[in-house]
């Protein structure tokens, strides 16, 4: 979503287009196309790319019948009656236009194709309902965690407040108070957030049942209906007409029908998903209207301007008009939807050309998706080939590890990412989209790679986005470069009831159908499942009369193996059927096992399905033992002084180093492996973490390492999630050759920050992978006589202890005498200090990497929360 200074961005898109600098023109007129890439293409293969150019470009609209163009026919001018010249002539220029867009000549017996020939393509594998999907609520699984976390969110946001500014434009009462953001009664782009909402409540109430939002939901929909009977013409939206006649006069406005897209959707999925008989109505009331609109345009100017006009962001009104039309059977919502195409962008992938930088991604990724189903409503293939080279050009060219695109909102020159890592990558709405690109992919192709796209998205793009366990607290972007966090990029981590951004809109959908994906079906005589991507969970599977749990056991670095178990019940026994199981490319076959009812099985290779055909009865289990592997990863820069930047993955998991900056690795040599310089940080290590803490002056302060110094710090407010808790958390690592006994209460350690495994404090108060004697620390009871607390004496150097006191450490020496005028309380009391539980713990996925000039403690990525961290290294150093 295009930023709200719209004003401003009017000021620069002139200067932009004067300098003919970082502005892309798109029309639907090839000549005018700004794309090198299209025109020397065109030229060097004219016969190859004319046929699709003029395949999209004169035969833009499906054969449909006729009669649904002309039902869009715009009434005759002044009432003339048709005697009088006025309609028949106007029917005749419509008719025309029809025509013309079809490349057929007006006298050219071009009566238009029955609407049969404009065959739904097929058949795809069927998404099944979320109703019919349950998430594990295991408060140890991620995805459960993610939905509980949603909808808590959903479940504090008050329907007065969502719907007030359209009761306002409605002219109604509004009770209650507007909510800010970008939902703010004087923000262009108000109502986006509510059809997100409802699209995000219709499918969480689908997956968990939730009755108090379904409640809640019903009544956003009960009163935009009366906001909508209010207008008394199909009009819905919490902003004025009148940001449409700007739109159409393309004149700056932000984005009308990017709003519209989300409410009609919205609509549209409380009519699906949540069976709300009063929403279909309004969707189709909408449509109406908006094609009274754009006939107008087509009448007073051409389709070229109403072409022109997409060139502001329109969002999926494609797509969602050709959803329109699968249920309606309207062929006046199939002309619309057609109309919503945007020829200029689907051109330069009709002809296969990687132009998408300095695209705004999150404009155009929808207008794919709506491509998607033209195909699947029409049988269109051009419209799949349009599809699937997007997604190889996204995949190849333009995507993070994470499998998200963007930087600062728009697409960079292909296979030059090196140079975009920055705060600003990978806006949030592009990887929702993203999603459904690879979505309706698969399930026309069953291909592997596009299911795998699918779980690395989702883990490391979706997963990522969420705070944690703090309800409604998202992210816009998702930092790529070193040393950033998600918390300091431009936006920050948003607000529950003061941001609303975009991304807040997807990710609350996001999180609402997390269980859409897991399961695909074919019905028929003999049902098959598929099953693509390993989440804990329950399906009912009503074809086959099967109930599948899927289980995971938890997945730790020290773990070789991502086991995973599928058992089934049966309403009756001996039901035939067939399970298909993804085995994912990043495993091997070397270690792989699966078991059905503790048999063994052939395993097939990865980047295929395991497909068991059977007749199944309760209490069958199949059993898949995946080896799992550490991996790294080269950025999509093909510039060979960035062939060392690398991301590093264990398997489908993106892992993160913690640090403010340095990412250069110390791999031992090219022929090295990961394994050779990343290791896993042992389970025990977790119970030798640990924060001390000191009082001084009224407040508390924590040991802490920062920049490769021993520091003390004000003991951060939020105990997790942050660097200052990273930084004050310890391992005490015993020394081998001396420990406490019964008889000696002095323990010798090593004092480890948690972000440098393997590195440790010395007696100069410096962090260093050098372990000598000057870096051993005895722990010894604390010289304040406190009960628990310890004091720090080097061992090279005894009676000569770590010192706090305000922020500041120093080692002092002197032992316990006497000290100023206090009677040496005060060095007692700054020598001592509280052994706390530690501020921040390993995630059981951790690693260690060694580093240059440091190491670098390993977490996946959708875990951190303010911490700084980078996703790419410098394998070349």
């Amino acid at each position: 979503m295009a930023s709200p200074w719209r004003a401003a961005w009017a000021a620069v898109m002139v200067m932009a287009a004067a300098a003919a600098v970082s502005a892309k023109e798109c029309t639907n007129i090839p000549t005018q196309l700004s794309s090198h890439t299209v025109r020397a293409r065109l030229q060097a293969s004219p016969g190859a790319a004319e046929w699709r150019l003029r395949e999209l470009f004169h035969d833009h609209l499906n054969p449909t019948d006729e009669a649904a163009w002309m039902d869009l026919m715009p009434p005759p001018r002044g009432g003339l009656p048709a005697a009088a010249g006025g309609h028949d002539h106007e029917e005749f220029d419509w008719a025309v236009l029809y025509r013309s867009l079809k490349g057929q000549l007006p006298g050219g017996g071009g009566g238009g194709a029955s609407p049969a020939s404009a065959a739904a393509a097929g058949p795809f594998l069927e998404e099944v309902s979320l109703h019919d999907v349950r998430l594990d609520p295991d408060g140890d699984a991620a995805y459960g965690r993610a939905q509980r976390t949603n909808l808590e969110y959903l479940l504090l946001l008050d329907p007065d407040r969502l719907v007030w500014s359209f009761r306002t434009q409605a002219g109604l009462p509004a009770p209650g108070e507007p909510y800010g953001g970008w939902e703010g009664p004087d923000v262009e782009l108000r109502g986006h957030f509510v059809g997100h909402y409802l699209s995000a409540a219709a499918k969480m109430w689908a997956s968990t049942g939730n009755a108090t939002l379904a409640g809640r939901m019903s009544a956003v929909v009960g009163a935009l209906r009366e906001c909508q009977r209010a207008a008394g013409t199909g009009y819905l939206s919490a902003f004025p007409a009148e940001f449409f006649d700007r739109f159409e006069a393309v004149r700056p406005v932000w984005a009308p029908y990017y709003t519209v897209h989300k409410i009609m959707q919205g609509l549209l999925d409380q009519h699906v998903v949540a069976g709300d008989g009063r929403a279909l109505g309004m969707v189709a009331a909408m449509a109406d209207y908006f094609a009274g609109r754009v006939r107008n345009v087509i009448r007073r100017y051409s389709v070229e301007r109403h072409w022109a006009s997409l060139n502001e962001e329109t969002g999926g009104m494609n797509d969602v008009l050709y959803q329109l039309y699968t249920i309606t059977n309207d062929q006046r919502h199939l002309v619309l939807a057609h109309l919503f195409d945007k020829p200029c962008f689907l051109g330069l992938l009709a002809v296969q050309a990687d132009s998408l930088s300095d695209f705004h991604a999150n404009t155009h990724i929808p207008v794919v998706v709506g491509g998607q189903m033209r195909y699947e409503v029409t049988g269109d293939p051009l419209y799949k080939e349009i599809a699937t080279f997007f997604m190889d050009t996204v995949n190849s060219s333009h995507a993070y590890a994470t499998g998200g695109t963007s930087v600062s909102e728009f697409w960079s020159d292909p296979k030059r990412l090196a140079g975009a890592l920055t705060t600003e990558t990978e806006e949030s709405c592009t990887t929702y989209n993203m999603l459904k690109v690879s979505r309706h992919l698969f399930r026309w192709t069953k291909e592997i790679a596009y299911a795998d796209y699918y779980e690395r998205a989702l883990i490391n793009g979706v997963l990522s986005i969420q705070r944690g366990r703090d309800p409604g607290v998202m992210i816009y972007m998702l930092p790529q470069g070193p040393g950033r966090s998600k918390a300091r990029s431009y936006h920050g981590w948003g607000t529950q009831f003061n941001s609303f951004w975009c991304c807040y809109g997807t990710g609350i959908e996001s999180f609402s159908k997390l269980g859409d994906s897991i399961y695909f079906e074919e019905k028929g005589e003999r049902p098959a499942l598929y099953i693509i991507q390993f989440i804990p969970s329950t399906f009912n599977w009503r074809t086959a009369g099967l109930t599948v749990i899927q289980k995971l056991e938890p997945l730790s670095s020290s773990d070789q193996y991502l086991q995973v178990s599928l058992s089934v019940s049966a309403k009756t026994n001996g039901q035939f059927a067939t399970l298909n199981v993804r085995i994912p490319s990043w495993t091997s076959s070397s270690g792989a096992k699966v078991t059905l009812n503790d048999k063994d099985m052939e395993l097939t290779s990865p980047g295929t399905f395991l497909t068991i055909s059977k007749q199944w009865d309760s209490g069958d289990r199949l059993s898949l033992q995946l080896p799992i592997h550490l991996r790294t990863e080269a950025i999509k820069d093909d510039r060979p002084e960035y062939a060392s930047i690398q991301a590093i993955l264990f398997g489908p998991f993106l892992l993160a180093g913690l640090t403010t900056g340095d990412w250069d690795a110390k791999t031992g040599g090219a022929t090295a492996t990961p394994s050779d310089w990343i290791t896993p940080v042992p389970p025990e290590s977790d119970s030798q973490l640990v924060t001390l803490v000191q009082e001084s002056g009224g407040k508390a302060f924590v040991l802490s390492a920062v920049n490769g110094s021993l520091t003390m710090q004000e003991r951060p407010k939020d105990s997790g999630g942050t660097d200052a808790a990273v930084h004050a958390t310890f391992r005490l690592i015993p020394h081998p050759q001396g420990g406490a006994s019964a008889t000696n209460s002095t323990a010798s350690v090593t004092l480890e920050p948690f972000d440098m495994p393997g590195m440790v404090v010395t007696d100069k108060l410096t962090v260093s992978a050098e372990k000598s004697s000057g870096a051993l620390l005895d722990v010894v009871p604390g010289l304040d006589g406190s009960p628990g607390s310890v004091s720090l004496e080097l061992r090279a150097r005894p009676g000569c202890f770590l010192v706090g006191g305000g922020e500041k450490v120093q080692v002092v020496c002197g032992g316990v005498r006497k000290r100023g005028g206090d009677g040496g309380t005060g060095f007692r009391r700054a020598a001592s200090f509280v052994r706390s539980e530690p501020l921040r713990r390993y995630h059981p996925m951790s690693f260690a990497a060694r580093g240059v000039r440091r190491n670098f403690l390993l977490e996946p990525l959708f875990t951190l929360r303010d911490e700084f961290y980078t996703v790419y290294f410098n394998l070349g150093s």
